[in-house]
């Protein structure tokens, strides 16, 4: 007879089991009353302020930056602060979930905002793509503990391609990663190195360099090294998808001193080293109204009168050169508009908008610089809505994506080196304008707007307020109101003004050598997309001959 309580016994073995092993195994460690978050940095605890939001936390930067390294200093304005990194500087703006990382633009999880005692909170991506991409370290926040834990990555092989192409006088040096590298960059007179940092390089078949400009290109498993001519001038600069650092050799521009300062309304690129010539473009005209109040103001008229009174200010207040890529009802294209003021040789471009919500209640301003991307699903929306009016049909016998590629290197390569100074610009201009009008802060922002495509200047967009509110509306057809923006802006632009002629002036450059010849042949079959010179212009610069057609 078959014993029926060996089953019922098993049965309860495997229920109870369990629950035995579970109590020998060590148990999640429950946070303590009051316990106060810390970090965990190689087995020891430092103490460390974190602020648990809807989004994550944030952590006090200052804290880790004493015990990471880096230096953390003020910014140009109280909104902003910088810190450097191994040669590289991150800026950071208050209240922005936008830094830029040399010259990179880099997206965060949510804003930078100051905590307690004004110390900068920052959520945990930051820390990554901060610390973890120039220094190495990983960041695992856990709650159940209130521990940030800090370690050091191991270290990556990385592979990389070369390529070298001389074209129009300058020699373009690309290397090219699968994701960006922990590097920093070390120059010195004829030599550059791109110097691993916990990283090592997988180096590629040694090629004999054959180029006029750049003598020899060495890869170690522990950097690049770059020598060039004497006598020439290198600068660098960073491109995505995929990631790539970028040289440009190039002879050195020779230096023009001015018999006096530039007055208001001479020519411009004959001044001293600063903010002589600006081009304010009054968004939409002609065919294009722009946004439509409830009323039926039209945005295109309002952003003419707003730019003929910043245009009247900046230049009797502080004595530079304002040209406007329009002054009367006239139909623009979008890249005419970057062209006027690289023909112009502006130092800043300003352009100016309205915004527009299905929604009658948004109201406030946004300052917007360009990104390939955009930093959030509205900003895209803004973007979409600003670049629509003037789509053209590509040229006969190119894609649209073609066309699409087309504007991203034209980007790329035009805007890519103003960056850093774009946002500290529009940072300027978000501030005066919350400070001065008591607007809702909306925050400075990114997005691939089309108008400033192409602009080889500090660049920004401006939106000063949404034409779809009611109030905003009645608010924006009053002069005087119109008076306190165009204040705002003035006040922004001189602050910038002065930031950037207070710098130390650029050193002399050495005197042109004899001209190498043009057209070697480069070493690897792949081109490498190449930056714009200081000579010639790239071809979004020369407005076309007719609207619809593309450079």
């Amino acid at each position: 007879m078959k014993d029926r309580r060996f089953p019922g016994f098993l049965a309860l073995t495997l229920l109870v089991l369990p629950l035995l092993q579970a109590a020998q195994l060590p148990r999640p460690e429950a946070p303590a009353a009051g316990r106060e978050p810390a970090a965990l940095l190689d087995g020891r605890e430092l103490p460390l302020p974190v602020a648990i939001n809807p989004a994550g936390p944030e952590f006090g930067l200052s804290a880790l930056v004493n015990n990471l390294g880096g230096t953390l200093a003020p910014g140009a304005t109280a909104e902003s602060s910088s810190l450097t990194l191994e040669g590289k500087e991150v800026v950071i703006g208050i209240g922005s979930a936008i830094i830029t990382v040399g010259d990179a633009v880099v997206p965060l999880s949510q804003p930078v905002v100051r905590g307690e005692m004004g110390t900068l909170m920052v959520p945990v991506d930051f820390l990554r793509k901060t610390y973890g991409d120039l220094l190495g370290y990983s960041f695992d926040w856990r709650p159940e503990t209130q521990r940030l834990v800090i370690g050091r990555r191991a270290a990556r092989e990385l592979p990389v391609l070369l390529d070298v192409v001389h074209l129009q006088g300058m020699t373009t040096v690309v290397l090219q990663f699968p994701e960006e590298p922990r590097y920093q960059i070390k120059r010195r007179p004829g030599i550059v190195d791109v110097q691993m940092m916990g990283d090592r390089l997988a180096p590629p078949p040694r090629h004999p360099v054959q180029d006029p400009f750049v003598q020899d290109v060495t890869i170690t498993p522990e950097q690049v090294h770059i020598q060039v001519g004497p006598g020439l001038d290198v600068a660098s600069y960073v491109l995505n998808n995929p990631f790539r650092i970028v040289f440009d050799v190039h002879q050195p521009t020779a230096v023009e001193t001015p018999a006096a300062p530039l007055a208001p309304g001479g020519v411009p690129g004959g001044g001293p080293p600063g903010i002589h010539t600006i081009v304010v473009d009054p968004g939409h005209g002609g065919t294009e109204t722009g946004a439509i109040g409830p009323s039926g103001v039209m945005e295109k008229d309002l952003t003419l009168l707003l730019a003929r009174e910043l245009e009247s200010r900046l230049s009797s207040r502080l004595g530079v050169r304002v040209v406007l890529t329009r002054s009367e009802d006239a139909t623009l294209p979008l890249d005419d508009r970057a062209a006027i003021a690289n023909q112009n040789k502006a130092d800043l471009f300003i352009s100016i908008h309205l915004n527009s919500s299905l929604g009658s209640g948004a109201h406030g301003a946004e300052t917007y610089f360009l990104s390939a991307e955009a930093s959030d699903a509205k900003a895209a929306k803004a973007a979409a809505a600003e670049n629509s009016p003037a789509a053209v049909p590509p040229p006969q016998g190119d894609t649209k994506e073609e066309v699409k590629d087309l504007e991203l290197i034209l980007w790329d390569l035009a805007q890519s080196r103003h960056l850093s100074e774009s946002q500290r610009f529009a940072t300027l201009i978000q501030t005066e304008l919350n400070e001065a009008l008591q607007l809702r802060d909306r925050g400075v922002k990114q997005a691939p707007f089309r108008v400033l495509n192409g602009a080889e200047m500090p660049a920004v967009l401006v939106e000063l307020g949404f034409i779809s509110n009611p109030d905003e509306e009645k608010k924006l057809q009053d002069a005087s109101y119109r008076g306190a923006l165009v204040d705002s802006l003035t006040k922004a632009v001189a602050r910038y003004k002065e930031q950037v002629e207070a710098r130390p002036a650029p050193a002399s450059p050495a005197p042109a050598g004899t001209a190498a010849p043009v057209g070697a042949v480069p070493h690897q079959p792949a081109p490498a997309p190449t930056a714009p010179t200081p000579k010639p212009a790239p071809p979004a610069q020369t407005p076309k001959p007719s609207p619809g057609t593309r450079p």
